[in-house]
């Protein structure tokens, strides 16, 4: 039977395998994740991330910038500017035409703004006549002291119920050069709203608009990502501090930060110059990160069950390799049955439950006649083979409670457990017979052999070495008598 250590050290051997075996399967696993992981990233912030904002960039020159190209052409249209100084005579050929720049173009609404009668004229007539103390009129004025040529503004239109609408306010010169009103086109602000919401479905991100200053000017109708709304600034959006502090020049490109909610937000920042407007395109760190990430723990639970497999296995295997070394270490090598050892320790359990309660214990010592002789004849092998035969008789006439050793040489030993004397004697008996009966086979020879048996039973002051030496001394009266016979310890 093998030593504690020597299992203790075996078991060892075999948690140390399996700890590099997990390790293995771990940092493979870790390794695959964050090399996919940052091949994703890199690809989002360095290629994907710019090809969307381009294709978005051609949908803002057909959605937004056109309108400005319109107002652009209105600005510059000699009709305009000959109507304008040629008295503004008929106001409804200004009333047409704009009317039919809006109905042409799609646009909200068209207007123009005379410089010299102050009047608002849109695509219905005349709209106002606009004042330099009038608050909402301020647009105007403003327009007039610019450098720039236009200037984009979101206001509430007028003439349409007061809703919001993005205006391209352009100035008219003359031909000198000569500021002689504003004219443009509106869109309304849900239209526009309603493309950033088809761009983010189209192409899955985040879009909005923030102008030089760093406010938030557009976003689809959800808000931004962490619910920023137009009218915000950059540096009130967690992450995006730095990126507010650069304006209004910021460093366009693509860039990482994380956002409030703890994830990181992958950005891509490109100015429009015909919107004055800088436009931001955001991806959550979601989709192909998140099914990486699924990857990994699918990998690690894989990982899991084929260690614990493995393991299985293996304490199998140990304890396959265990059983097999207590049966060389319990069972007789040559017949199968248990050897002095076990019989001891299964002997001494049998007596205790047999004086415990009380019941019946019958010993057998058994010894087969004349086997030197048979040695002699046949050789060892010879004599081997009729012991393994003779155990299997013994198998054959005693049941599975009984216990039965090979106690030495060509001597066998019986215990019946809860078998009276004369129960047991009949079993002897049949022993016996069997035996003398049976013709033992060797090299195509059959051999004749018989058996003496000495029987004792169990008495109450009993050890299991007085109950073997009573049935020793039984045995020896029937070796004395003649051979092939019983005897028990009370003859």
């Amino acid at each position: 039977m093998p030593s504690r250590s020597a299992l203790f050290s075996q078991r060892s051997l075999i948690l140390a395998l399996l700890l590099l075996l997990g390790c293995g399967f771990l940092a493979t696993s870790l390794l695959s994740y964050f090399a996919s992981r940052s091949s994703i990233r890199d690809n989002i912030i360095n290629t994907e991330l710019p090809l969307t904002s381009d294709t978005l960039y051609s949908e803002i020159q057909k959605d937004l910038v056109r309108p400005i190209l319109i107002s652009s052409m209105m600005a510059n249209d000699t009709f305009l500017r000959d109507w304008v100084l040629a008295g503004e005579h008929d106001p409804e050929r200004m009333t047409r035409y704009l009317n039919e720049v809006m109905a042409r173009n799609r646009a909200y609404t068209a207007f123009f703004v005379s410089d010299l009668t102050h009047t608002y004229f849109q695509a219905q007539g005349v709209l106002k006549q606009i004042d330099l103390q009038e608050a909402r009129d301020a647009w105007y004025f403003r327009l007039r002291n610019l450098d720039a040529p236009y200037e984009i503004n979101v206001d509430l239109d007028m003439a349409n119920q007061d809703n919001m609408a993005i205006f391209i306010n352009y100035k008219v010169l003359d031909y000198q050069n000569n500021f002689i009103g504003a004219a443009g086109v509106g869109l309304s602000l849900e239209s526009v709203i309603k493309c950033i919401d088809d761009y983010q479905k189209r192409y899955m991100r985040s879009v909005y608009f923030a102008d030089r200053q760093g406010r938030i000017v557009l976003t689809g109708s959800d808000g931004g990502p962490q619910g920023m709304q137009a009218g915000q600034h950059l540096s009130d959006v967690k992450g995006l501090g730095d990126l507010a502090q650069q304006m209004p020049i910021p460093v366009s490109g693509s860039r990482e930060y994380r956002s409030a909610d703890g994830h990181n937000q992958f950005l891509n920042v490109r100015f429009i110059p015909e919107l004055n407007w800088y436009l931001f395109v955001e991806k959550h760190e979601d989709g192909r990160l998140d099914s990486i990430l699924q990857s990994l723990y699918i990998n690690l639970a894989i990982c899991a069950m084929i260690t614990l497999v493995v393991l299985s296995l293996l304490n199998a295997m140990i304890k396959r390799h265990h059983e097999r070394i207590q049966a060389l270490a319990t069972l007789d090598s040559l017949t199968g049955l248990p050897n002095r050892r076990a019989f001891d320790l299964l002997a001494a359990q049998a007596l205790l439950e047999a004086q415990r309660e009380p019941k019946p214990l019958v010993a057998l010592l058994l010894d087969l006649d004349h086997f030197k002789a048979l040695n002699d004849t046949y050789g060892h092998l010879g004599g081997d083979e009729v012991l393994r035969q003779f155990a299997r008789v013994l198998e054959s006439c005693l049941r599975v409670s009984d216990i039965i050793c090979r106690w030495g040489g060509e001597e066998f030993v019986v215990l019946l457990q809860g078998s009276e004397h004369q129960q047991a004697l009949g079993v002897a008996e049949k022993i016996r017979q069997k035996t003398e009966q049976l013709a033992f086979s060797y090299a195509d020879a059959d051999i004749k052999l018989t058996v003496s048996i000495g029987l004792s039973s169990l008495r109450p002051d009993d050890t299991l070495h007085t109950l073997i030496g009573r049935a020793d001394h039984a045995l020896y009266r029937a070796k004395q008598s003649g051979r092939n016979r019983v005897c028990t310890d009370h003859a």
